[in-house]
């Protein structure tokens, strides 16, 4: 008789726990038990309520800061460790901590390194995630990363929306490639955006590199945090003759004051994905599901089948 392989458990962390309903719910199975106990200084402790023992276990958070979603994943991973689970998948859909990959002036931390060495030293034998900041970051793990990309979701949107004169751009050059990626696929010009900062989340002076007028601008980035990049890039092309601009974004941060000053931009719509819970009251901001595309590449890894087909770039 032909061995039969188990079906993995899912479980999520408790900022992940609606997308971790809706992926389990596509893969078709129900998210596993986990308790959460709480001291009264703030200190947690997760607990399996269920036995994990020799199965594949995916563990679904995203670690945007605070530091306690992090902590929170790497104290899971090291309880299914020590539960004796076999494989045990970290399903980050948003990697955070992931801007500081390099050194950029003395004395700074290479915070990504250490993150992707915590999480491995936790218990990770596999990361399955989506646009990291910068793709070089695999290279931080010694274990297998799985790095999907959410332009399977946008793509087709975009292409839905049916835009005449369509342009795509980069809010800035370190976005270039993922922008001529995008303008190669659907087949249309790219403008890139060239800006300095003061300091971080501060932009000191704005320059564009091509021309927009009489076009239908899409801004893709990988997050949008405070929206000041973004929204600047879109006034600015408004006032270049741009007919419209529109911004695509993977991961929505948007911390501060992000959703005031999307409200009062020139953009006609943010797009992004649900990898970080948002506020869905946003009459600009449209919502792209992404439970699909991880279950789809869960089920694949489970099933040891190929998952080329969701690198689209």
């Amino acid at each position: 008789m032909a061995y039969q392989v188990p079906e993995p458990k899912i479980f999520a962390c408790t900022q992940s726990i609606e997308l971790g309903r809706k992926i389990a719910a596509s893969y078709g199975a129900d998210l596993g038990k986990i308790q959460f106990s709480r001291y009264s200084d703030g200190e947690f402790q997760p607990s399996f309520e269920e036995s994990i023992r020799g199965a594949r276990i995916f563990i679904i958070g995203s670690t945007n800061p605070s530091s306690e979603n992090l902590m929170e994943m790497l104290l899971m991973l090291d309880a299914a460790k020590r539960a004796s689970a076999r494989h045990i998948t970290a399903v980050m859909p948003y990697f955070g901590w992931a801007r500081q990959d390099r050194k950029d002036k003395p004395r700074v931390p290479i915070a990504a390194k250490l993150v992707a060495k915590m999480l491995e030293t936790a218990g990770a034998t596999r990361i399955i995630t989506m646009d990291l900041h910068a793709d070089q970051i695999q290279g931080f793990f010694e274990k297998p990363v799985d790095h999907l990309f959410a332009s399977t979701l946008f793509l087709p949107y975009l292409k839905e929306l049916n835009l005449d004169n369509l342009c795509i751009a980069s809010p800035d050059m370190g976005g270039s490639k993922r922008a001529y990626a995008y303008s190669k696929a659907l087949e249309c010009d790219v403008v890139i955006c060239y800006k300095q900062r003061a300091k971080a989340n501060v932009i000191s002076h704005m320059e564009l590199i091509g021309d927009v007028e009489g076009k239908n601008v899409v801004l893709v980035d990988d997050m949008v945090d405070t929206a000041g990049t973004l929204t600047k890039a879109a006034d600015l092309m408004m006032e270049r003759g741009a007919l419209s601009v529109r911004a695509v974004t993977t991961h929505g941060l948007l911390s501060g004051n992000a959703y005031e000053r999307i409200e009062n931009s020139k953009l006609t719509e943010l797009i992004i994905t649900d990898s970080i819970p948002i506020d869905h009251n946003q009459k600009k901001i449209k919502v792209l599901g992404c439970a699909n595309l991880f279950a789809d590449v869960m089920h694949r890894v489970h099933h040891n089948t190929s998952i080329s087909s969701k690198f689209l770039m």
